[in-house]
């Protein structure tokens, strides 16, 4: 008869740890998801110009969280604002340091997104088949951009007052939808309290959800379609499900181009 080995306690210490793992691995199937994030594929000879997306994912995460500890204590009111930040500034506990990193952070976020975009046109990485995340990221940019006009007026100082007032004069006058556009922002014709409260709102709730959702987009095709080689590279490209390597070295692609044929005609 076979006779069981009492397990180890390095043995009982493992099976505690992977036991709430495997229970959510059973229902859920993320962490097979995320250990695919993590080991999956890339070229040989990707150097640091890829860790600029890392970078500027990393730079909306530390907005994203310096922003809702401000918001516990400001208030989007024109009576109290300036003063709520005056308060988070000098008698809140580290309140300077959270509002510069939120308000320094604004400005790094927005480089290291043009540094991205710059990096992904230079290589190429825009080209089919990833010319939807370039899309993406585009408006990416433009929502980046949005939160950092949208935040500006929330100090409510004669500075961002009289900036806001520029940049909803300068909006209205685009053709056909300038006037609705700055009536909207402004919350009427002239900026008011309503202008504050629309501001705040679209700052921390509606430019930040959907800059999140389109990470997520973001991130998913990045994985789809596998990571670019720079220019320079020897290598073929393909890391996705859509770009396999042939016998000959060079990337061949699952899908066909728009006009042409599976033969290449």
């Amino acid at each position: 008869m076979a006779t069981r080995t009492k397990p180890t306690r390095g043995q009982q210490l493992q099976e505690a740890i992977n036991y709430p793992l495997d229970w959510v691995e059973e229902r859920s199937g993320l962490v097979g998801g995320i250990k695919y994030f993590l080991f999956r594929k890339v070229p040989g000879d990707v150097n640091w110009f890829q860790t600029l997306g890392s970078a500027t994912f990393t730079a909306f995460l530390v907005q994203a969280l310096t922003g809702v500890i401000l918001a516990m204590y400001y208030k989007p009111d024109p009576k109290d604002a300036y003063s709520s930040i005056q308060h988070i500034t000098n008698d809140i506990f580290a309140g300077w340091l959270v509002r510069g990193m939120h308000r320094w952070g604004a400005s790094v976020f927005i480089i290291l997104m043009f540094m991205h975009m710059g990096r992904v046109f230079l290589f190429g990485a825009y080209k089919f088949p990833r010319e939807l995340n370039w899309i993406i990221g585009v408006l990416l940019l433009a929502m980046g951009l949005g939160e950092g006009f949208t935040g500006y007026l929330l100090p409510w100082d004669q500075t961002s007052y009289w900036a806001t007032v520029v940049g909803i004069n300068i909006n209205g006058t685009a053709p056909f939808l300038g006037p609705f556009l700055a009536q909207f922002l402004q919350g009427g014709t002239y900026i008011n309290a309503d202008t504050l409260s629309r501001f705040y709102a679209i700052h921390m709730l509606m430019i930040p959800g959907a800059i999140a959702a389109l990470i997520g987009l973001h991130m998913y095709l990045v994985i789809r379609l596998g990571v670019t080689s720079p220019p320079w590279s020897k290598e073929a490209a393909g890391t996705g499900p859509l770009e396999q390597p042939s016998q000959n070295g060079t990337a061949r692609s699952g899908l066909t181009r728009p006009g042409t044929r599976k033969d290449g005609r």
